[in-house]
């Protein structure tokens, strides 16, 4: 029962992870944005909720150690705690990219469901602080609030969490193989 499930399980995660032209076409346009506001002198900023948060910490590293792409994201419980407790969960990534962002930066944002109300509200922030590009990873739905908001949107046809989490994890880090040029490099 155990190996049927796993059997099942991994033949569809493995047919959700198989790109389309058009996912392709997204990351190479999404790696050519980082390249482009790297370039100009700005960043990426980069904001998930729970799992979706712990992807952004671990491509936000990747991203700047290893492909030398200047990309940050705000996980301190500290900030977290002090902006959700004085404008509010919902608002406390918009506020964050009001303080932190600047004119031409690129913000990133990751929702499995992509109705989570504080990434939505970011989207909103990054156009008042006229970010160059906001990009956006979701499932569920395809008409989703987050789907629907960005420039450049990815989204996994799937409503099983891991399956989306597990997408957005291969896709953003394959951004930082795309940008390096290799699979293989010393870290």
């Amino acid at each position: 029962m155990d190996n049927n499930f796993l059997t099942s399980y991994f033949r569809d995660l493995s047919q959700l992870i198989e790109p389309d032209q058009i996912t392709l076409e997204k990351l190479i346009l999404l790696k050519k944005k980082m390249v482009e506001v790297h370039k100009n002198g700005k960043k990426t900023l980069i904001f998930g909720n729970g799992g979706s948060a712990a992807m952004a910490s671990h491509f936000s590293v990747d991203m700047t150690k290893n492909a030398g792409i200047r990309c940050v994201n705000y996980n301190e419980a500290d900030l977290i705690t002090c902006f959700a407790n004085d404008f509010g969960f919902e608002n406390w990534v918009a506020k964050a990219v009001e303080l932190y962002g600047d004119a031409g930066d690129l913000l990133i944002l990751i929702s499995s469901s992509g109705k989570s109300l504080n990434m939505i509200k970011a989207v909103e922030s990054a156009r008042k602080v006229k970010f160059s590009s906001v990009a956006t990873f979701s499932g569920f739905k395809e008409d989703n609030p987050l789907n629907t908001s960005g420039d450049i949107s990815l989204w996994v046809n799937s409503k099983a969490y891991n399956f989306v989490e597990n997408t957005h994890q291969i896709w953003l880090l394959s951004l930082v193989d795309l940008i390096i040029g290799s699979r293989e490099y010393s870290a």
